[in-house]
């Protein structure tokens, strides 16, 4: 941050991963019989929650509030998230004051008005000779911050642990706080006034290594829970410019592989810096296969520009639009073509994820049923969690629905997978839409068109 930039009930669950198209069916002879549907994939570049190319936000204490029509004119952008950091600097010996407090929360709502989320940082100098803030202060602040954080939950993507030295970067502290002692002190607590699904990223990995005492990478076993380490990933701020990222690495090699295990599980983003030695951009090559190998869900536009713009000349940035974080994508499905009322309903629907991340925060999946006669529509919640869908790889939801209570007629089918908080899930901006052709519908909170009708009753 060197500058101001910006400007149903299951009975089966089983798990694989594929490819998808649009609209083929094979039938046998019988009316129930299953229906197979092929999808094909889309080259199209579209926003989608929580990942992507973002814009750095920063704001000074008591500073100008987010400006509404900017916010909305990001989805020209195909950006569906900032980073919104704020700069504490008048009070670092006092307590934040209720002008600065309503300011934040009122960001939060023009954040949720516009249909964007943030990744939010908080700080107390933007200048390495500058001053931060004492321990003591800086858990005064996050106590004072708690029910902000707590009542917008559902607009915060993840957390940068901020708070130490310039930038809220960690490479230096006026109060000492650059050591693992302290370092640990402030992300616990951080981590313990942030909300539970909240994921908290620090700076390099050897710090939360320190910090924990293991160079083991996060692993199925304890991903997505409460303990504090599942909750700690990653930002490097001065990503691919230079051979150790301006001392991200430490061992470099280790190191990366170390963020790759990671990655499956936790967020890794940031943005780029001048490299060393200067003219030494990486080549599109080496960003795309760099950013796929540490699984990349989000990159500053804004910092370092030069960088930005010279991935453009050379012709993937693009790809990068569509590649950054997860690419969801149908590629086959299967259902009967004919249930009796209140049968129950088997479900097939394969998903591949084409991004260079998975996604991180759970997300609510759903098998819409609309009647194409009346448009009544009926939710039925599939207990899949598509976090489990991991780059380059393939998903199958293989389930059992039950359709009580659903009159007979005659259903399209969609999927849905909205937001996990209850406020969001019927927006489409939070909504995630799979890179399929003629998919995406923005009706009912925004859902995507599985290309079947299924007749319920004789």
């Amino acid at each position: 941050m060197k500058l101001n930039r910006f400007l149903g009930i299951v009975i089966i669950p089983v798990f694989l991963c594929c490819c998808f198209t649009c609209a083929k069916s094979k039938t046998g002879g019988k009316n129930d019989s299953a229906k197979e549907i092929q999808y094909e994939q889309s080259n199209d570049i579209f926003p989608n929650p929580e990942r992507g190319f973002i814009h750095n936000l920063e704001i000074h204490s008591e500073g100008d509030p987010l400006e509404p029509a900017m916010l909305t004119a990001l989805k020209n952008e195909n950006v569906s998230m900032i980073l919104r950091l704020y700069y504490l600097e008048n009070f670092k010996d006092q307590p934040i004051n209720n002008a600065e407090l309503s300011l934040i929360t009122s960001d939060m709502q023009k954040l949720r008005d516009a249909g964007v989320k943030c990744v939010l940082r908080f700080a107390y100098t933007d200048d390495m000779s500058g001053t931060d803030a004492p321990f003591s202060i800086i858990s005064q602040h996050l106590d004072q911050l708690k029910p902000i954080l707590e009542e917008n939950k559902d607009v915060i993507a993840f957390v940068q642990a901020g708070l130490i030295g310039a930038w809220g970067e960690w490479h230096s502290s006026s109060n000492g706080l650059a050591t693992v002692e302290n370092e640990r002190k402030v992300l616990d607590k951080l981590l313990s006034v942030l909300p539970a699904e909240i994921m908290v990223q620090v700076r390099t990995p050897g710090q939360k290594q320190q910090i924990f005492n293991t160079t083991l990478p996060v692993s199925s076993a304890i991903a997505y829970t409460s303990e504090k380490a599942a909750r700690v990933g990653h930002h490097n701020d001065c990503f691919m410019a230079s051979a150790d990222d301006y001392g991200t690495y430490t061992n470099v090699q280790a190191d990366k592989e170390y963020i790759s295990n990671e990655g499956l599980f936790v967020p890794t983003g940031g943005e780029t810096c001048p490299p060393d030695p200067p003219g030494s951009t990486p080549t599109c090559t080496v960003a795309t296969s760099t950013m796929k190998q540490l699984r990349w869900t989000y990159l500053n536009l804004d910092w370092y520009a030069p960088t930005i713009n010279a991935w453009k000349a050379a012709g993937c940035f693009e790809e990068l639009q569509r590649n950054l974080g997860y690419r969801l994508a149908l590629e086959t499905a299967s259902f009967p073509g004919q249930v009796a009322v209140n049968q129950e309903l088997t479900v097939n629907i394969k998903i591949t994820n084409k991004g260079y991340a998975p996604l991180y925060n759970h997300k609510i999946t759903t098998l819409v049923l609309k009647n194409n006669t009346s448009g009544e529509i009926h939710e039925i919640e599939l207990p899949v969690d598509l976090r489990e869908c991991k780059p380059l790889a393939e998903f199958k939801i293989d389930k059992i629905v039950k359709t009580t209570g659903i009159l007979q007629g005659v259903y399209d089918l969609y999927l849905k997978i909205s937001d996990n908080s209850t406020s969001l899930k019927n927006r489409s901006e939070y909504s995630v839409r799979l890179a399929n052709t003629n998919v995406w519908v923005e009706e009912n909170g925004g859902m995507n068109n599985l290309k079947h009708q299924l007749k319920i009753g004789d």
